[in-house]
């Protein structure tokens, strides 16, 4: 099951007073939402009627169009028995009158949530029609009377939550009530409300539409749910206000989608949002839990409609890179505060350690360049010279040109403290003592020369009293593609929560520093060369003849099923299916399955390698830290997650 809902608003060109035309509309967005598969359906307050009917509001006639209005409506809901329609209108409860939010499902209202807070300010004059919520003394109202028929009793009142589907629960607030230091829906949310609409007529002033994103966005975020705002359009009544139709839909802090036009009416936003990212946050979260055990209200659950939401997800918006922002200024404004991060991490840990030197072992490869950047701006920002950084390239049987030439350009262009110490007579002195035959390829002979430059780099490090800063990413460390106390180890390790996606954006980003820009051309070569361990000799022609990805699998795909993996705990299943959508046209469903085994098979049976790594500070949602972010056993099995793999 891939726990997604549909959820549209809609947002009808209302005419004030006009109960007939209005149902009419109402009607037709809940054909059209249930031919485009929606599982809820807000409309906008008192949709019914249109809001700026201000002393209409008293007028006998007015409620008898109402009731006709809502008649039709539920014949059309009968129709649709799969969208549950959150529709507003005003409801006469004994001497008071209500600002109202009918939940309607397969030709029935199910319950009504009257508007808690009503404003009297401003150009608001609620109050001279409509009482709070606050003040109703009832938890049931007739609705089968008010349409005409035997008596029907249906829950009213500000605590309900509706079921649809298998255990989704909504909560229904009313425009001002999300405008107040404690609306309605945290009590909801905290009951367990996993999604919340918002039925408004919120009128446009300037910097209003901006307040009301920011204002959606932070209460889906604070209370870990989906947030849905649908306020009424430009049709309604322009004697002083006029309405701008915005709405929105966000989940967990993201907007999902907006109305682009400024001025907006007659139209439906429909939108797929993801109740497992929902639901993974709030298990997550103890101190949501905690806030919930203490001020969670006494909610009434009310079912709705049985059976599985229609959501297949292909309207949620899906990144190939979840860990890169798609958008430029947002992707250099990310990757300069991440490497800042870094930055203030190692300046700490230099400055609390007595501040020794930096040694970093430079390989003209993506992952030592970040960390060197990050070393060398260190220093800068310590105010030590650069050459308190010491770069060691050791060059051994599977060094290309390329990457040895890069490696000195790059440690000259920044200035840094530079030493080559060659290790291949080393390794087949160790060869030779352990009884290996250098002629055969295997772990043995990649391992060694890993282990070789790290003992090196740690004994170097005495030599010059500096702590060796390591350069394994979050990537290589999710496969395990690290040698064990080789390039596994160092003292700090400044790359530890970068996926290796994001490092070739970093590098790119902190390139263009004024700082850096004597090292611009030899950083694009970097960026422009193939990701290699260089532990196989080069080709005949001295070109790198061991690439990583054929060997691993697309770093693309793995950072996908690890952000997945680790960020929402989703199962195989899902991952799969949304790395086939996200990769359409890139790699086939079964290259997918292949590196998705290869990723769980990895990924658990490389833990011990996590279990005992260096210190380096987290930067993002998703780390593998043993101290912080990921505890897992090294000798868990990964039966469950492979027979789910090899089933799809």
């Amino acid at each position: 099951m891939l726990d997604y809902i549909r959820i549209a608003c809609a947002v009808p060109a209302v005419r004030v007073g006009d109960t007939k035309k209005n149902a009419a509309d109402i009607c037709e967005f809940l054909k059209k939402a249930d031919v485009q598969k929606v599982d809820l359906l807000v409309f906008p307050e008192m949709a019914l009627t249109g809001y700026t009917c201000q002393d209409l509001f008293f007028q006998d006639a007015l409620h008898r169009g109402v009731k006709e209005g809502l008649r039709e409506v539920l014949d059309a809901s009968a129709a649709c028995p799969e969208v549950t329609a959150v529709v507003g209108l005003p409801l006469r409860v004994g001497p008071r009158m209500y600002n109202c939010a009918a939940v309607i499902s397969g030709g029935e209202v199910r319950g009504i949530v009257p508007k808690s807070s009503i404003p009297n300010y401003n150009e608001f004059y609620e109050k001279r029609w409509f009482a709070s919520g606050d003040d109703l003394n009832q938890d049931s109202f007739d609705i089968g009377s008010l349409l005409g028929g035997y008596p029907k009793l249906v829950p009213i009142g500000q605590n309900l939550l509706f079921r649809i589907g298998e255990g989704t629960l909504v909560g229904v607030e009313i425009c001002e009530d999300l405008w107040t230091p404690l609306p309605p829906s945290h009590l909801l949310a905290l009951s367990g409300a996993e999604v919340i609409v918002n039925l408004s007529a919120s009128n446009e002033t300037i910097g209003k539409r901006v307040y009301r994103r920011e204002l959606v966005t932070h209460q889906s975020a604070s209370l870990n749910c989906i947030y849905a705002y649908c306020s009424a359009g430009s049709t309604e009544s322009t004697q002083d206000l006029i309405f701008s139709g915005q709405s929105l839909i966000a989940e967990n802090g993201k907007l999902l989608a907006e109305t682009k036009e400024a001025i907006a009416t007659d139209y439906l936003l429909v939108q797929d949002c993801d109740l497992g990212k929902v639901r993974a946050d709030r298990r997550r979260n103890r101190s949501y839990a905690d806030t919930a055990a203490r001020y969670a209200a006494d909610a009434r659950m009310i079912p709705v409609r049985d059976g599985l939401l229609r959501s297949d997800g292909k309207l949620y918006p899906l990144e190939k890179l979840p860990f890169v922002p798609s958008q430029r200024q947002n992707r250099i404004q990310r990757c300069m505060e991440i490497f800042q991060m870094q930055v203030a991490g190692l300046k700490q840990r230099l400055a609390v350690i007595g501040n020794p030197n930096a040694v970093i072992g430079i390989s003209g490869g993506l992952d030592s360049t970040l960390a060197l950047l990050v070393a060398v701006e260190a220093m800068r920002q310590l105010g030590r010279p650069t050459t308190d950084v010491y770069g060691v390239t050791m060059p051994c049987f599977g060094t290309s040109d390329r990457t040895y030439n890069n490696s000195w350009e790059l440690m000259r262009t920044l200035g840094i403290s530079c030493k080559e110490i060659n290790i291949k007579e080393a390794v087949s002195l160790h060869f030779s003592d352990i009884g290996h035959d250098s002629s055969i390829h295997d772990g043995t002979y990649e391992n060694s020369q890993a282990r070789e430059r790290t003992q090196i780099l740690m004994d170097y490090a005495s030599v010059v009293k500096g702590i060796v800063v390591g350069t394994g990413d979050l990537s290589e460390l999710a496969l395990g593609w690290c040698t064990y106390n080789g390039d596994h180890m160092s003292m700090y390790g400044v790359n530890a929560s970068i996926p290796k996606t994001l490092i070739r954006w970093m590098i790119d980003a902190i390139s263009e520093m004024r700082s850096f820009s004597a090292s611009r051309p030899v950083l694009q070569d970097i960026l422009d060369t193939p990701i290699s361990p260089e532990l196989l000799p080069p080709d005949a022609e001295g070109k790198i003849a061991q690439h990583t990805e054929d060997l691993v699998g697309p770093y693309a795909l793995h950072d996908f099923f690890l952000y997945y993996t680790l960020r929402f705990g989703f199962a195989p299943r899902k991952i799969y299916t949304l790395a086939c959508r996200a990769f359409d046209g890139d790699f086939d469903s079964e290259t997918v399955k292949k590196w998705l085994k290869t990723f769980y098979r990895r990924f658990f049976t490389q833990q011990f390698k996590r279990s005992c790594l260096p210190d380096g500070v987290k930067v993002g949602s998703v780390s593998l830290s043993p101290r912080g972010d990921w505890r897992m056993p090294s000798d868990a099995s990964a039966r469950l997650w492979l027979d789910e793999v090899d089933s799809l």
